[in-house]
């Protein structure tokens, strides 16, 4: 599936639709900047994912305090659980970078999405 068939998909589940920016993450965006939140993207996916074991998996992702772990919950993103259910990323190998070049466009692609939704409602 291409990252906008991906985002249906995963807009189909109650729990994915639950997550949405709020003014003060759309302020910070705003504040940092798209290269910016790119490169959290980079870091938190480096070192919450991509190790092939992780201790505390399943409960590495806030769901609030950065737009960057809401997108994590919103596209399944989350944990390798969630990661091997909607992605088939299987658990107990790294990730590659590719994969992770992958997730932080289907993470970005949703926050920009979630950008524009602010934009057209006038809230910014």
């Amino acid at each position: 599936m291409n990252i906008e068939e991906t985002l249906v998909e995963l807009n189909k589940s109650k729990f994915r639709a639950s997550f949405r920016l709020k003014k003060d993450d759309i302020e910070y965006i705003k504040e940092k900047g798209w290269e910016t939140i790119q490169a959290h993207c980079f870091d938190f996916l480096s070192k919450r994912l991509a190790p092939a074991e992780i201790t505390n998996d399943g409960k590495q992702t806030p769901t609030h305090g950065h737009p960057v772990f809401k997108a994590q919950h919103a596209c399944a993103c989350c944990c390798r659980s969630c990661l091997y259910k909607w992605h088939k990323i299987k658990k107990g190998i790294i990730i590659s970078n590719n994969e992770i070049k992958e997730i932080v466009e289907l993470l970005m692609t949703w926050m920009n999405k979630e950008f524009d939704r602010f934009k057209e409602t006038g809230s910014i």
